[in-house]
């Protein structure tokens, strides 16, 4: 089994998320193998292994390292950028969509088959901590948001995945059609932000 100086298992490493950025975002998980991935990269299947467990730990490898830059681009253009949660939360909803519709790795997270095999492949433990740690950008924001009493909701932590719920409009896209989605899609962000938030302000006006 062959060994690698540092920089040569660097550019390995870089290889194979290369070519699995392209594989994946064309084929989606299930459909592309180590086969095509090792091809592609130059290397052989016995190097995979030096480096990953399996395909799929090479997707969530290049997804966390796609999502420690995009999450704080997400939240620069959000709630750093505006005080009212209820822009705030609209902005990131706009922003998250965007990127899931102009993105087809990042789909992958949200189809169905892809969601199933991932579960399946990779322990819960670690899914739960990896799922945790994404959530983790946003959370300070939503829980001052919370004790404040800017956002309605039974715990930041429901609020948090009502947000995240959002994004899967973006597999009902087809169904809805493309004519129509659009106007779908900014009814329920402003539903979901106004939702969130606006229950707040009727409570102060009652109160007043």
């Amino acid at each position: 089994m062959p060994t690698f100086t540092d920089e040569k298992r660097k550019r390995v490493r870089e290889a194979l998320r290369e070519t699995g950025r392209e594989l994946f975002a064309q084929y989606g998980i299930r459909k592309t193998s180590i086969s095509e991935l090792t091809e592609a990269a130059g290397i052989g299947k016995g190097t995979f292994y030096q480096f990953y467990d399996s395909k799929e730990d090479l997707y969530v490898d290049i997804l966390e390292q796609y999502t420690e830059t995009l999450i704080p681009q997400l939240l620069r253009e959000s709630v750093q950028k505006y005080d009212d949660p209820e822009r705030a939360i609209t902005a990131l909803l706009n922003e998250t969509l965007d990127e899931f519709e102009s993105n087809p790795l990042l789909r992958q997270v949200l189809a169905e088959g892809e969601v199933g095999h991932l579960r399946d492949s990779i322990p819960d433990e670690e899914l739960t901590e990896k799922r945790a740690h994404s959530m983790g950008f946003f959370q300070p924001y939503v829980e001052d948001w919370y004790d404040d009493g800017k956002v309605v909701g039974p715990d930041p932590e429901t609020i948090m995945e009502t947000i995240r719920a959002v994004s899967r409009i973006v597999l009902q896209r087809d169904q809805i059609g493309e004519e129509r989605y659009p106007q779908v899609r900014e009814t329920l962000v402003a539903a979901v932000a106004a939702g969130l938030t606006r229950e707040v302000e009727h409570s102060e006006a009652s109160d007043e």
